[in-house]
């Protein structure tokens, strides 16, 4: 199952100098290089290899590509050739458009280029076909291994390339990428803002440029200033409208990234402008402070050096601020330290990371409209200590992001509608329960759910306690999921669902009663019809039993005991250690099993004699276990049906196998204990 449970304790951030080598073979990128070199040939990536493939999914290529190395494309193929720039990236046949904005306000800082495309290779001395890039996924660095196989039709590269021929750092990193994402084809749409994130291990937020703050210009400034990447797009109201060109030259549903904001002195004025580069490399705004536009004659060269102002066909270009506001509808911004946006004051930002899982039947009850199974999914508890400087509250981004969508694409796999609310604790430990959503109101949630990979938002709550509830919009729906805390003072964030307990009455012991209760007068009738002089009956007999007995039970529905279950029972109970049940212990079994039935009526809502898996949490605990989401959801993927529903047999199998593993695991914990003392005495 490609959903299950992972560890969610708080974890530190993955810093990009441990990227884990993620080859098949387990080596590393310098590892494989000096092999090739010693046995003198390239590299060939047999877990991305030059085929259909690795293109595409869920077709086959339109036209026939050939796969070539860079040296078979041009004379002099050059990884970098001038510096690695935003004028390197220009558009191929794929609607990757989101990942070439981030790829071009990666080329921005220096520093973090570097981290992800490492400068320690080239097409000269020591080329071996082979090239690595690092990559953030979910709290973890990794580094991805290729060959510079690259698809080409006629001899010129279908996919990423730079304006300059013989440059290639472009087009190997969007191959890297394609492969940690499974093939080109998955790279197909996408929000800027998830490979910003994957270049950096930033923090993203975003923003309406149709209700903005009002310090929207100082923000996006301050953002360009500490080296953050910013993109920016258009709406669209259909999917006819994907990629159609506005009447000033502007792309709907097409991600731009933003390179620069400045402030130009204009007939004594001063106005602001923002510098905007569409991927494609072409294709530009003709409104005013355009590249030809009148405005421009009214500023001094000077001025026109500082701004890097150049009547290029590149794809950038200059708008007034203003303009901007009125034909943009999104910004995302990918803060390389989560430093706060809001004023002038840098901010070390403590940082929590959760795994966890949403698991059908178990864990993944979808968002508060469902309040009969919004209470199963996984709550973490967030403990809010300090105040920020100078404020009465604490201020932090929840930011929670489903992993591994995009590469499941081919197994037709789509982002999912994801959210979050939080709500004020209510100073107790351990999992919420139903009724407590059903009476109070959340403190904070998300501003929407959206099938983003991501969604995050930045709130400033009073010190306290809060639990926070990850969620799909839809209940029954699986994914993994990372959940980051980032706040500005240190704050103190734990699983809800981390203990198991046990807390089962004391074990009763088979002891004659002075006077038999007319039950146990009916029950020993049975036992003797079956069983003869001896009074005990193996897991067949004991089937017939419990099924005769059963049958006459008015208040349950139920198919018959299996013999499985009844197998178990005598495991349970058998203290002679003969596989069979003396009538003593099945007087003591029928106590527990009273006490189960109740139990089970009480969760079986609808009287179906059936209780959906949902509820299995609250009937364990019920019958006193306290469970994990790990060991829930395994319980669930044993015992429920297709329609999430537990039939009494597997809640009775359930009960017994848990009893049993429980009497083992208190037996070893003695045992320990004795051993312990023996060697403290010694």
């Amino acid at each position: 199952m490609p959903y299950l449970y992972q560890d969610s304790k708080p974890r530190p951030c993955a810093l990009p100098g441990a990227a884990r080598p993620t080859h098949s073979s387990g080596k590393g990128y310098a590892e494989l290089k000096q092999e090739c070199l010693r046995r003198g040939v390239l590299f060939e990536d047999s877990d991305f290899p030059a085929c259909n493939s690795s293109l595409f999914f869920s077709e086959n290529p339109p036209v026939p590509f050939i796969w070539k190395r860079p040296g078979d494309i041009v004379k002099d193929p050059k990884f970098i050739l001038g510096g690695a720039t935003r004028t390197d990236i220009c558009q191929g046949d794929l609607g990757d458009c989101w990942l070439l904005a981030a790829i071009a306000s990666l080329t921005l800082n220096e520093k973090t280029l570097a981290r992800v495309v490492p400068l320690d290779q080239n097409f000269g001395p020591g080329y071996a076909g082979i090239f690595h890039f690092q990559f953030w996924q979910h709290n973890e660095w990794l580094d991805v291994v290729i060959d510079d196989r690259l698809p080409t039709f006629k001899g010129r590269l279908v996919f990423l390339h730079s304006a300059d021929l013989n440059e290639f750092w472009s087009a190997l990193l969007e191959k890297a990428y394609a492969k940690l994402n499974g093939s080109y084809e998955a790279l197909k749409g996408g929000s800027t803002i998830e490979a910003m994130e994957d270049f950096t291990g930033g923090i993203g937020e975003m923003y309406d440029v149709k209700a903005p703050p009002d310090n929207f210009y100082e923000i996006l400034e301050k953002a360009l200033k500490r080296c953050s990447m910013v993109g920016c797009s258009i709406d669209t109201s259909s999917a006819a409208e994907s990629e159609a060109r506005t009447p000033f030259g502007l792309i709907k549903g097409h991600a731009y990234s933003v390179t620069g904001i400045e402030e130009v002195s204009y007939r004594g004025q001063q106005v602001q402008l923002i510098r905007i580069r569409n991927p494609w490399g072409q294709v530009e705004w003709n409104g005013p402070w355009s590249d030809n536009s009148p405005e421009w004659r009214s500023v001094s060269p000077s001025e026109q050096r500082r701004l890097s102002q150049a009547a290029q066909d590149d794809g950038e270009f200059w708008m007034n601020f203003e303009d901007f506001k009125v034909h943009f509808d999104k910004v995302e911004i990918c803060n390389l330290t989560p430093d706060a946006l809001e004023d002038n004051t840098a901010h070390k930002w403590e940082v929590a990371i959760h795994q966890g899982s949403w698991v059908r039947g178990s864990t993944a009850g979808g968002c508060r409209n469902f309040l009969e199974t919004f209470w199963t999914n996984p709550q973490i508890k967030l403990h809010l200590t300090e105040k920020d400087d100078g404020q009465d509250d604490c201020t932090f981004i929840a930011a929670l992001m489903q992993k591994g969508r995009r590469k499941l694409k081919k197994l037709g796999a789509e982002m999912l509608t994801i959210g979050y609310s939080i709500y004020e604790s209510p100073g107790r430990d351990g999992h919420l329960g139903k009724d407590f959503f059903r009476y109070h109101p959340s403190k904070a949630r998300s501003k929407t759910y959206i099938n983003l990979r991501e969604v995050s938002n930045r709130f400033k709550l009073p010190p306290g306690d809060y639990v926070l509830i990850p969620t799909t919009f839809e209940p029954h729906q699986e994914a993994d999921f990372c959940l980051r805390i980032f706040s500005e003072k240190k704050a103190i964030t734990e699983d809800l669902d981390e203990n198991v307990a046990i807390d089962l009455p004391e074990p009763l012991h088979p002891t004659p009663s002075p006077q038999e209760t007319e039950e146990e007068k009916q029950f020993r009738a049975l036992f003797e019809q079956i069983s003869g002089k001896d009074m005990e009956i193996s897991a067949e007999e004991l089937e017939y039993v419990l099924n005769a007995v059963l049958k006459k039970t008015k208040n349950i529905k139920f198919k018959n005991l299996s013999l499985i279950s009844c197998r178990n029972i005598i495991s349970l109970m058998d203290t002679s250690d003969n596989g069979k049940l003396e009538f003593s212990e099945f007087k003591v079994f029928w106590e527990k099993m009273k006490k189960w039935i109740s139990i089970f009526l009480q969760f079986d809502i609808d009287k179906s004699g059936s209780m959906s898996s949902y509820e299995l949490r609250g009937a364990l605990k019920a019958a006193g276990y306290q469970l994990n989401n790990y060991l829930l959801q395994l319980i669930v993927l044993r015992y429920s049906d297709e329609q999430f529903q537990i039939d009494f047999d597997d809640f009775l199998n359930c009960l017994v196998r848990l009893e049993n593993a429980s009497r083992v695991f208190q037996a070893l914990s003695v045992k320990n204990k004795e051993f312990i003392n023996l060697n403290i005495g010694e």
